[in-house]
């Protein structure tokens, strides 16, 4: 069950994860334009660097992973549950702000924990989307007293989201500081660890980034909270060279060719009728982690639909960190570990023999491409491409050419076979099958639905179906909405 509520997250992030890609490429041509000023001097840059940034950057990015969650994990696929994952947001990250903090404690804002200044992150944006989907299920069709009654079913939906989380705030608000502190003092601890602790911190980088705290981390290494400042130093040449930027170096052979390997890997393991879909996402993806090293778009596509896959790339970029600093090899970044980065710091004084992080980088691509498609087949991860595994047999499951009377007709009789209104509970779709829940397994026809035409038909669990329909099952799926009565 926790596995396929994960794969349920992770299919639900496909959508604003697809946006992320483009916004990171035009931040790192609008960085390498000017990247001292970052569009100070050039405005073009500015212009591309402020359009990607109003989308990649880490306030956005959690607002969009509220909305496609909170709309992805209704049970419907409604605007009003998109609308509450908004609103969770709003509500969290409005009272565990800073300055809402500083008030509720009687402090001044400097003294508030670091934690809060943060609170804006993608762990919190899941959270809400969580917690709107969670109340849009259950109470999308309450019906209230006649006099309450215009605050009835979906428009209940909001008022419920903003009740839940004020209760997710509480809690974050004493839970949330102390996993923040305590990660600040494990980065602490392990300082004198040299090229151990730098596995140690690109490990647990990795596999804090779906929560967020990885800036805890990074905030102990990468700047001056325990006199590192990995990144100023190595920029202005104040340091010792092969020991400035040792916790940045090991991310460019991850960022610009482990990833983009993992993501041809899960290319090359997609089904065939999902190749094209997989390759759309996992190119734009994989060129801005070479590119600009964003990874988010490629490691959220994967993260939740094969959560052991993601720590196996974090214990991957544990190594590649441990590497570079054994041998001395440094480069530094001021955006990220991608192409414009090296090539920018390559030429500074700091930088030690950077061509061989190349060199790693090219093994690196090697290792993930090879680990990525063996667990990938061996346990059949549900990578991108790959949540769909019925191989479609047939020239007419496309059904491009269907006129609006064919699909329509072809639902009607689907929604007959699986026993209608008295029989299907939940009603969901994938990119090539309908997923349900109904009441009797034995109250399905399964016959008179492989009549209409589908390729087949999938039986998943006790009350849990699959009618693989193909590419078309969007319009299926919105004709068997049409004529099936709210539950």
């Amino acid at each position: 069950m926790v596995m396929k509520y994960l794969q349920n997250i992770g299919r639900s992030l496909m959508l604003p994860v697809a946006v992320l890609p483009a916004a990171a490429i035009l931040m790192g041509i609008g960085y390498w334009m000017d990247p001292e000023g970052w569009g100070e001097a050039n405005v073009i840059a500015a212009f591309l660097i402020k359009a990607g940034e109003s989308i990649v950057s880490g306030e956005s990015m959690s607002i969009l992973f509220a909305v496609g969650i909170a709309f992805g994990m209704s049970k419907d696929k409604d605007g009003s549950a998109a609308l509450s994952g908004l609103v969770a947001y709003l509500v969290i990250t409005t009272l565990l702000s800073t300055e809402s903090v500083a008030l509720l404690q009687g402090v001044d804002p400097e003294n508030v924990n670091a934690a809060f200044g943060g609170i804006e992150n993608q762990f919190i944006g899941i959270i809400s989307g969580i917690v709107a989907s969670i109340m849009y299920n259950r109470f999308s069709h309450v019906k209230l007293p006649d006099a309450f009654a215009f605050f009835s079913g979906k428009r209940l939906v909001p008022i419920m989201t903003a009740v839940s989380s004020l209760i997710v705030s509480a809690v974050l608000f004493f839970v949330w500081p102390v996993v923040y502190s305590g990660l600040v003092s494990f980065g602490k601890a392990i300082l004198d660890l040299d090229a151990i602790g730098a596995g140690l911190y690109g490990f647990f980088n990795r596999l804090l980034i779906p929560t967020g705290l990885h800036h805890a981390l990074n905030s102990v290494f990468w700047f001056d909270v325990a006199g590192i400042n990995d990144i100023a130093n190595f920029w202005s040449g104040e340091g010792e060279k092969g020991v400035t930027g040792m916790y940045m170096a090991g991310f460019f052979p991850v960022m610009m060719f482990g990833l983009p390997a993992a993501a041809l890997a899960m290319y090359h393991t997609a089904k065939t009728t999902r190749k094209k879909t997989a390759a759309s996402l996992l190119l734009a993806a994989g060129f801005a982690s070479f590119f600009t090293g964003v990874t988010e778009p490629l490691e959220f596509s994967f993260m939740f639909l094969a959560p052991a896959l993601y720590v196996v790339h974090a214990l991957l970029t544990g190594i590649s960190l441990a590497v570079a600093a054994t041998f001395n090899w440094t480069a530094g970044f001021g955006f990220s570990a991608g192409f414009v980065d090296f090539f920018l710091s390559s030429r500074l004084p700091l930088a030690n023999q950077p061509l061989m992080l190349l060199v790693q980088g090219l093994v690196i691509a090697v290792i993930y491409y090879a680990l990525f498609r063996f667990l990938i087949t061996k346990f059949n991860f549900k990578t991108p491409g790959r949540e769909d595994d019925v191989e479609l047999q047939s020239e007419n499951v496309n059904q491009e050419s269907s006129s609006n009377d064919d699909i329509a007709a072809m639902a009607k009789e689907i929604y007959a076979g699986l026993g209608g209104d008295e029989n299907v509970v939940t009603l969901d779709n994938c990119v090539t099958r309908l997923r349900l829940d109904v009441k009797d397994m034995d109250a399905v026809d399964q016959q008179r639905i492989k009549n209409t035409g589908v390729p087949g038909i999938n039986i998943v669990g006790k009350n849990s179906i699959q009618v693989i329909v193909g590419t078309q099952v969007q319009f299926v799926a919105d004709e068997i909405k049409k004529i099936r009565k709210p539950h």
